[in-house]
């Protein structure tokens, strides 16, 4: 089976290359921005919209004009890829995938992608890359690019540029390893398994958000544009950046470590736009408790949750497993024993304890068992011929030492759909 994947790397380069790319970014955003302001007004005169064949044909007339000469000066593959990103922000949105394509601001993710690998020469060796109107560029050899190269990305960030190189490569069929586990996300604990086991959160936002107030207070003083605006903007930036890189790396260890060891993993389809609203409310119907909303908001968004469930999608697709997403409502509300559903089976927030049955655990670990009951059914709901070979390494381990048997098996190995088919064994 074929793989695609990126490697990501930090560029050292001289300070005409630095010119250089800066001069490609500002070419490509002028291309993007100039076809969207023309697609916006044949739009509003009632034409049909240019397809990427029509816009490349202005491009050339935009290279030849006086008026854009220096358009010329970039390489037109990049130019020609800010066309077909444009075209397809268009397809999206007329698809209702996305909103409306919006015009690039200056220094917000400036960058340009090179699509013929021809070329493009990487010596890994020698840890340097020859790009079209570049040259070779010296980057910070971290691993090794496996696979045939087939485009590249340029892109500056918080000051610094970085190389995406996209690879494509053949590999062996995979075969799942490891058992169906579920996973309750949480803010007390990130992720807690149905089988026990559980992460504490990383918090990134949270250990840098005085440094980042105080930085952002300094950044508010200054005169907008001058020298010393423009250092505490450049400190800004770094802080941001400093928090998501440790919060992309801590994601990146968690998915790994539990994409490797599981075959199947049950998630919740969390509405995370909708849980992180605002509770400000309007004037005439003001919000309550927006303190409160607005530090649980930051708390939420300080997770990483689709993040971490995007790489859990293609992590264990790498490895022949599968991700399955199940309606989160009720899950730390049912019991796992009895069925029972209550909210005041949710005693505290980290405390369930079943009013029909008296069954105690903690709530984060009840909502994975659910969570893993609730895939483990859509799975069998779907078909999957591979069901029967997990389905007896599924786990649900209670922290005084219980065995729970999930809803959708009993005694005997087969399907039940009734909440009350579930045991306790000591």
């Amino acid at each position: 089976m074929q793989r695609f994947q990126a490697y990501r790397y930090e560029l050292m380069p001289t300070g005409e290359q630095q010119r250089k790319m800066r001069r490609f970014a500002g070419s490509c955003r002028f291309v993007y921005n100039k076809a969207l302001a023309l697609q916006k007004a044949r739009y509003e005169q009632g034409e049909k919209k240019l397809g990427y064949a029509g816009l490349c044909k202005l491009l050339t007339e935009w290279r030849n004009s006086s008026d854009t000469a220096w358009l010329a000066d970039a390489p037109v593959h990049p130019l020609q890829q800010a066309l077909k990103d444009l075209e397809r922000a268009y397809n999206n949105f007329f698809a209702k995938r996305a909103s409306f394509p919006r015009f690039k601001r200056k220094g917000q993710s400036d960058s340009f992608r090179y699509p013929d690998p021809k070329q493009i020469k990487l010596d890994q060796a020698n840890s340097r890359l020859f790009l079209p109107k570049l040259g070779w560029l010296r980057y910070r050899n971290s691993r090794e690019v496996l696979g045939a190269v087939k485009n590249i990305t340029v892109s500056q960030s918080c000051g610094k540029w970085f190389v995406s190189i996209q690879t494509e490569r053949e590999v062996e069929p995979p075969i799942p390893q490891g058992g169906v586990v579920g996973i309750d996300m949480g803010i007390a604990r990130f992720a807690t398994l149905s089988d026990g086991t559980f992460y504490a959160p990383l918090n990134s936002f949270k250990r840098h958000e005085s440094r980042l107030r105080k930085a952002q207070q300094a950044l508010s003083r200054k005169v907008k544009f001058s020298n010393n605006w423009k250092k505490a903007k450049a400190r800004v930036q770094r802080i941001h950046a400093r928090i998501s890189h440790a919060r992309r790396d801590f994601l990146h260890k968690i998915s790994t470590a539990i994409s490797k060891n599981h075959a199947v993993v049950c998630v919740e389809d969390l509405q995370i736009r909708n849980m992180s609203k605002s509770a400000a409310g309007t004037t005439e119907q003001p919000g309550r408790n927006v303190r409160a909303k607005a530090g649980l908001n930051k708390s939420i968004l300080d997770q990483g949750w689709f993040e971490f469930c995007r790489q859990l999608d293609y992590k264990l697709a790498w490895r022949g497993g599968w991700l399955v997403v199940v309606p989160p409502q009720n899950t730390s509300r049912t019991c796992p024993c009895c069925g029972h559903v209550s909210a005041d089976n949710r005693q505290t927030q980290d405390r369930f304890a079943c009013v029909e049955c008296g069954f105690e655990a903690n709530a984060d670990l009840v909502g994975a068992i659910n969570i893993l009951s609730r895939g483990m059914q859509k799975l069998r709901d779907e078909g999957r011929d591979t069901l029967d070979a997990f389905s007896g390494t599924a786990q649900a381990v209670s922290p005084d030492g219980l065995w729970i048997e999930p809803h959708w098996r009993s005694e005997a190995g087969t399907h039940r759909s009734e909440s009350g088919a579930a045991q306790c064994r000591a």
